[in-house]
């Protein structure tokens, strides 16, 4: 977009492939803090540093102006709509920068001008959208149920949900502190069953379900006595106060906390303090329903601790210094719409940043749920995160989706056969350690039904019914994304990406001989599909071709080749095949066949698996800490570089390498070891030959060939899968159907939704920030 200068609202679409070259020139949504904004300018260099210009919300935004060392700083001129604002720029951090926060922005473009005597003016548009919303995600989702009193608010202003904001102030005790323990590979089993009975702490909270150890703190009342202290990551030892910022934002009740001491100046955009060390991690909470209110939670923050730990990390990140954000649609349980997630993360990170100050930088962290965000928004949203440790991870929605899908269909199929199946075929047909995987996880997640809302936040004349009811909320997970979408106009219900046509269940199990000919005929003739309510009918399901062409295009299938491609990653996954858990081991490696496609390899990420019964908070601190190791070591590295991708893999510290470990944290780093100690199985579809990558939504089909099965087939059994596969099976060898590669700067305008238009990924990816015009 560098190129652009005269564009305010850039609309061209270019292949991702080509734009990720420009990673290496900026990052596309939020430069790098001032500081880091090298100097030396030979024009008037204007730029937003808390989010894009035209992505502006809540009336103001942080602006940069770099002037060149031939002029005079205190010569600059600056004006909004005609109206002299000089006096909102300060001094920055470095000679010859400027920065102000541009205020009383209206909700119409805005034009900044900026200019110096014997410099070109500078212009540039900003456009302001409201603090409710919306600003990338389209228009609003109907109907929508307010939850404020969750929070202790009382009831909401307005139909956007809207609260005062509150600030409040929570100190540790001393009693709730304890020394640090070392690190991994010299804990014994002993000393963690130690930290396991221990009490939370300071710098690594063990995720006990115990006494809240944060108290309210009275600014205005005597110190308490039990008053802790904590040392953060740049050794300074402070008061354990944190002061908690909560309010609404998008709709969305949102957090912001970090240690500081009341009585003292807190940070601003000019000024650091000691308590934050100037790191923001966003939380993301897990779950996958469809959406239509507010929701009782905020992003993976722990309610039962006052939202002042993050439910990975414990009180980790904060007795660090570590500022915590996140917002209640930063919850897939609550929305599982990564476009809502990532424009509620766009805003509450624009409002911290006109407050508090930019981040060095910006972790993603989150399970399950919370780890598709993470995935999702930096992919398609490259600059708001600048490095994620995502927990239970799936590399997006419908990649953790699919399998499900196909489990329901599996299970009714096996419960209505004639056939005589033990669960050990059943497992070798799902690809699981265990069938109870598909047997309790294929209904558990409801986003294929349309009548499986949220019963305890919609009520029921507010969700849709096929006879009573036929415009009421649907809660698919394409209808949960009907602005991505669209709507189908022979039902008026959303598109549907998915698709099972061709797919031969269980094809490695037969080829194997763990399964007959007459079982694989029986399954694939009795497995069928779903319907566009999500009922299960004998035909299988076809996917709308418009849905697949916008699920690739606009990222909603990761492939990783957007801005994910050079974040660090550091994937923890606590190991629990075998169980009936969901979160099997083999999603990590879908994401990391994917990023292996994207680079030629996958250097930005690093594996870390566990052992069942890990305190897996204590885990988490030395995950951090290397993140940070990682994180810095890329700040600091201004040596050339051919892609911000090759900066980010030799910044990578040396010792930080795929890891396993036991139960009692003894590391191990060998790839055959771990392998052994954690096994990687599969799911339905790779048990039907889809590659490790998984990024067909729907194959592309070929005949049916006797060649392609390594069991004998009779004349008969050959015309049998020819007539249950009369269209077709799936040939892998292909591409999918539709598949292409993602495309930036993707809008539409939505004739059937009033003609507003919905971002489905930031226009591109290079120095977005400057969409400024030289006079």
């Amino acid at each position: 977009m560098c190129g652009d200068l005269a564009v305010s609202m850039v609309r061209r679409v270019t292949t991702r492939r080509a734009v990720m070259a420009a990673l290496g020139i900026a990052a596309a949504f939020v430069p790098r803090p001032v500081a880091a904004q090298a100097p030396g300018v030979e024009t008037l260099d204007v730029r937003t540093v808390s989010t894009r210009p035209d992505t502006v919300s809540g009336g103001e935004v942080l602006v940069q102006i770099a002037v060149p060392r031939a002029a005079a700083p205190d010569r600059v001129a600056v004006t909004l709509n005609g109206r002299d604002i000089r006096s909102a720029f300060r001094p920055g951090s470095q000679p010859h920068i400027l920065l102000g926060l541009v205020s009383g922005l209206s909700n119409e473009p805005n034009q900044l001008q900026v200019a110096a005597p014997g410099q070109r003016r500078v212009q540039m548009t900003l456009v302001n959208h409201p603090a409710a919303g919306p600003v990338i995600a389209g228009p609003h989702q109907t109907p929508f149920v307010c939850e404020t009193e969750a929070f202790g608010f009382g009831k909401a202003r307005d139909g956007d949900c809207t609260v005062e904001t509150r600030v409040e102030y929570f100190y540790r005790t001393k009693a709730a502190a304890t020394a640090q323990l070392e690190r991994p590979g010299g804990n014994s089993a002993a000393a963690l069953a130690a930290v396991d009975a221990a009490p939370p702490r300071p710098g690594g909270g063990n995720g006990r379900d115990a006494a809240n150890p944060f108290k309210p703190f009275d600014p205005n009342a005597p110190r308490p006595a039990d008053l802790a202290e904590t040392v953060t990551s740049d050794g300074r030892t402070v008061p354990y106060i944190v002061r908690r910022e909560m309010g609404t934002i998008n709709r969305a009740v949102y957090v912001i906390a970090f240690l500081h001491e009341p009585g003292t100046p807190l940070p601003d955009p000019w000024t650091p303090t000691p308590g934050w060390n100037g790191r923001l991690i966003y939380s993301f909470g897990g779950g996958c329903r469809a959406g239509y209110h507010q929701g009782r939670s905020i992003g993976g923050l722990s309610a039962n601790r006052s939202y002042l730990e993050e439910s990975q990390l414990g009180d980790y990140a904060i007795a660090r210094g570590y500022a915590l954000a996140g917002g209640s649609l930063n919850v897939f349980g609550t929305t599982c719409a990564d476009v809502i997630s990532a424009e509620t993360m766009m805003m509450v990170k624009e409002h911290f940043i006109e407050r508090f100050g930019a981040p060095r930088y910006t972790i993603g962290s989150g399970r399950s749920g919370g780890s598709m965000q993470q995935h999702l928004i930096a992919n398609n949203y490259p600059g708001l995160l600048d490095g994620i440790i995502p927990t239970a991870s799936f590399a997006d929605t419908m990649t953790f989706l699919v399998p499900l899908y196909d489990c329901e269909l599996l299970d009714r199929a096996f419960s209505t056969s004639a056939l005589s199946w033990t669960d050990a075929q059943k497992a070798a047909v799902a690809g699981h350690v265990s069938y109870a995987y598909c047997g309790r996880n294929g209904t558990q997640y409801p986003n294929m039904r349309a009548t499986n809302c949220d019963p305890d936040a919609l009520p029921a004349g507010l969700v849709y019914d096929p006879k009573t009811n036929r415009t009421g909320a649907r809660c698919t997970y394409q209808d949960n994304l009907v602005n991505v979408f669209g709507r189908d106009p022979q039902t008026g219900f959303a598109r549907r990406p998915f698709d099972n046509v061709g797919v031969q269940y269980g094809l490695r199990a037969l080829n194997e001989g763990t399964i007959s000919v007459d079982q694989f005929l029986d399954l694939n003739r009795r497995v069928g599909g779903h319907d566009i309510d999500g009922g299960i009918v004998p035909e299988r399901t076809v996917a709308d071709p418009q849905a697949l062409r916008i699920a690739y295009e606009t990222g909603r299938l990761n492939d990783a080749s957007g801005g994910l491609s050079a974040v660090p990653i550091i994937d923890v996954r606590p190991y629990t095949d075998g169980d009936d858990d969901v979160h099997d081991i083999v999603a990590s490696h879908i994401t990391r066949a994917r990023l292996a496609a994207a680079n030629g390899h996958a250097g930005n990420q690093v594996f870390r698996v566990y052992a069942p019964g890990t305190p897996i908070q204590l885990a988490q601190r030395y995950t951090l800490d290397a993140m940070d190791q990682w994180l810095s070591g890329i700040a600091r590295d201004s040596a050339p570089a051919r892609s911000a991708l090759d900066k980010v893999v030799r910044n990578r510290p040396v010792n930080l390498v795929d890891t396993c470990y036991t139960a009692a944290l003894e590391p191990v780093t060998d790839p055959g070891r771990c392998r052994a100690m954690f096994p990687v199985a599969a799911n339905p579809r790779l048990v039907a030959g889809s590659p490790l990558a998984l990024d067909r939504l729907k194959c592309e089909v070929k005949a049916v060939d006797r060649a392609d099965y390594r069991v004998s087939l009779t004349d008969a059994q050959l015309a049998s899968l020819r007539q249950v596969f009369a269209g077709g099976v799936c040939d892998y060898s292909r591409p999918g159907v539709g598949q292409r590669a993602p495309q930036t700067g993707v809008s539409t305008a939505r004739t059937d939704r009033g003609g507003a238009e919905t971002w489905l990924a930031f226009p591109r990816a290079g120095d977005a920030n400057r969409l400024a015009r030289t006079e």
